[in-house]
């Protein structure tokens, strides 16, 4: 064996009163947007693409900018505060949640780039939106002052919205000989979407199809992540940046952009299950208001806990990123842990919106009750390939025991 994970931290870790206070302030303004934002969620799912009153909105209390640095007017934030923020949007609209979620991750990724590629999107405007898809799906070929780049990105959440993209390309040489792996920054002139996010669930996320046919990207905007010499495997190490940037985005980081959406989804089906449990009966028995039935007071207080459980795992993988000494390797068991802890957290949010389905009869599933559209996002999300439950929990596994991992360098 390997050994066991670390203790946990269950503290939630902060630069002192006045992080707090911003954080608190950003939540309490998303809160005061709840009743917008779910009103508009049908009206986006329709549209395929969150209704711009809801991005303006979310702009104007400066949901956008939780991942963009200072110097720019952003927060600059941590892990635990981005993924509080998907979170709150969340408890009101789930595509609108994972769409703000993604863009704020896009930002956060640019960190990892030089100060002029990053001057270059929020220098005029730090409420630029940055989307990221991190499969090399793409080839970025050596030409003199930077790249050619060609490709097909999916899924690019967020894609009707963004002004820029960053994405992850195969690196090719001048003679087009294979040279590792790298990320770069276009702007959104010099790319096109393709409009084919028809799915069940999640629909107005834009999660459409990137294409790039021979983009011009400068020297400064190309970072490479894998180096050509550099060994495969699930232990190997990304490059350390390009220089000027900051040492934290240099760390290993987890999907917990992805999870607070659903977080959020589950609180609001919760919410609403409650909200209407006092009003109906059972079907075909005497009991008048459900909400006195006891296996459904049982089933509510499995989810609610459920649900709470999600949150303390959440919780302790973000205070453990962000406690982190800023710049300094993170061990492979700890972050296999922090993945499993995501795993988990996705694990019991499914779990107790399958209950409060369950629990509330068949009335959840009709089309005017927005529970099913609720449920329908985050059935879809909760089957990312990067907060996948099995896999998650395979990583760590295999961590603890210390056997190798082949199958994801992703960790």
């Amino acid at each position: 064996m390997a050994g066991s994970g670390s203790s946990r931290m269950t503290k939630n870790v902060a630069a002192g009163s006045e992080s707090e206070a911003e954080i608190e302030g950003l939540l309490a303004r998303i809160a005061q947007l709840r009743p917008l934002l779910r009103e508009n969620g049908a009206q986006g799912e329709q549209d395929r693409r969150v209704p711009e009153e809801s991005i303006d909105a979310l702009r104007r209390v400066g949901a956008l900018r939780v991942s963009v640095a200072k110097r720019y007017g952003g927060y600059d934030m941590g892990h635990g505060d981005a993924m509080r923020v998907g979170r709150e949007v969340g408890r009101a609209d789930g595509g609108t949640a994972w769409v703000v979620s993604l863009l704020n991750s896009g930002a956060w990724y640019t960190r990892q780039f030089s100060e002029q590629a990053q001057d270059d999107i929020f220098a005029e405007n730090p409420d630029t939106l940055v989307s990221a898809v991190v499969a090399p799906t793409g080839t970025a070929r050596k030409v003199p002052g930077g790249y050619e780049v060609t490709g097909k990105w999916s899924y690019n959440s967020g894609s009707w919205h963004a002004d820029w993209a960053l994405v992850a390309v195969r690196l090719l040489n001048a003679e087009g000989e294979p040279a590792g792996e790298g990320q770069v920054l276009i702007p959104a002139s010099d790319y096109v979407i393709e409009d084919v996010w028809r799915v069940a669930g999640m629909r107005s996320s834009g999660s459409n199809l990137l294409v790039a046919d021979g983009a011009f990207v400068p020297e400064h905007r190309a970072l490479v992540t894998v180096p050509a010499d550099a060994a495969g495997g699930a232990d190997g190490a990304a490059g350390d940046g390009a220089d000027g940037a900051e040492p934290q985005y240099r760390a290993a980081s987890v999907p917990l952009a992805l999870l607070g959406p659903q977080l959020g989804l589950g609180r609001a089906i919760l919410d609403a299950v409650l909200l209407e449990s006092g009003g109906r009966g059972v079907a075909y028995t005497s009991i008048e208001r459900r909400a006195s039935w006891v296996p459904f007071q049982l089933d509510v207080a499995r989810a609610a806990q459920m649900l709470d459980t999600a949150d303390l795992f959440a919780e302790s993988a973000a205070a453990y990123l962000d406690s982190l000494d800023l710049g300094a390797p993170v061990e492979y068991l700890e972050r296999a842990r922090v993945r499993g802890d995501v795993g988990w957290a996705v694990e019991n949010v499914t779990g107790a919106i399958e209950l409060l389905l369950s629990a509330s009869g068949s009335g959840a599933f009709a089309d005017s009750n927005a529970v099913q559209r609720l449920w329908r996002d985050q059935a879809v999300v909760a089957r990312h390939g990067y907060v996948s439950p099995p896999l998650a929990l395979e990583i760590y596994g295999k961590a603890l025991l210390g056997e190798p991992n082949p199958m994801t360098v992703l960790i």
